[in-house]
């Protein structure tokens, strides 16, 4: 493993602030979450970063869950749940056949409309939307299938998500909810396909701590966040991510 730098004070800087940003992530800050494997990326590659990240995705699940225990919509997961499990199933069945770099930037462009529209006021709603079956299937399987491939699904659910004007809470906890359970059926699926290794278990073990607090911190920092001013983070976060993956699908 020392070939990808994972002995140096340079690597574990990095892994610790890769770690952090999913904890927060985890704790309901939506911004931080497209963070997580361009900075491990910075020092191995990035497929063996999404692999060495998903136990620390799962820890930090496992506190994100316990906070949002009473925070979040039943109906929206009923219809994203299994949704998502069909999204990750194509991914693992599709893994060296579909260029994921071309389905990225084909949420890239939807979710980066999507985003502006938002925020300059077009075709919005006073109202909020039903959670429709039909888009949820859509969306979630473009949820798992991204966050497979790159651990991105975030765009695909605030698509969905963001309409339905949920409260910030049940908003983050339902996220939270949702993506604890697609990381848990990635796991075999990310053995399977030879994305996770027990050689970087060890790593993963000591950056549970720094995630697991950034869980709480993220937290905390929903709760005392306006409502307002969260869904705008919300919205900029998607918009982000959006152009990232739209960027990384057009590069050279």
């Amino acid at each position: 493993m020392t070939g990808f730098g994972m002995d140096g004070a340079t690597f574990w800087v990095i892994a610790v602030l890769a770690s952090v940003a999913v904890g927060l992530s985890k704790g309901g800050l939506p911004v931080v979450a497209m963070m997580s494997v361009p900075i491990l990326s910075l020092v191995m590659p990035p497929l063996q970063a999404a692999g060495l990240l998903l136990p620390i995705y799962i820890v930090s699940d496992w506190f994100g869950l316990w906070a949002y225990r009473r925070d979040f919509d039943a109906r929206v997961l009923k219809i994203m749940v299994p949704a998502t499990a069909i999204g990750v199933a194509i991914g693992w069945a599709t893994a060296h056949l579909v260029s994921e770099t071309l389905v990225g930037g084909v949420i890239g462009a939807l979710g980066s409309s999507f985003a502006t529209s938002r925020l300059l006021g077009w075709w919005t709603s006073p109202e909020a939307k039903p959670a429709r079956v039909g888009p949820g299937l859509v969306w979630g399987t473009a949820a798992g299938f991204t966050s497979f491939v790159s651990h991105s699904g975030g765009p695909p659910f605030q698509i969905y998500a963001l309409p339905l004007q949920l409260p910030k809470a049940v908003f983050a906890g339902t996220s939270t909810i949702l993506f604890a359970w697609v990381n848990a059926i990635k796991l075999p699926a990310y053995w399977a396909v030879g994305m996770l290794s027990f050689d970087s278990l060890h790593i993963a073990v000591w950056l549970f701590v720094p995630a697991s607090l950034a869980v709480f911190a993220g937290v905390k920092l929903v709760h005392v966040m306006p409502e307002k001013a969260f869904f705008a983070l919300v919205h900029w976060a998607l918009l982000l991510l959006s152009l990232r993956m739209l960027w990384v699908a057009l590069r050279p």
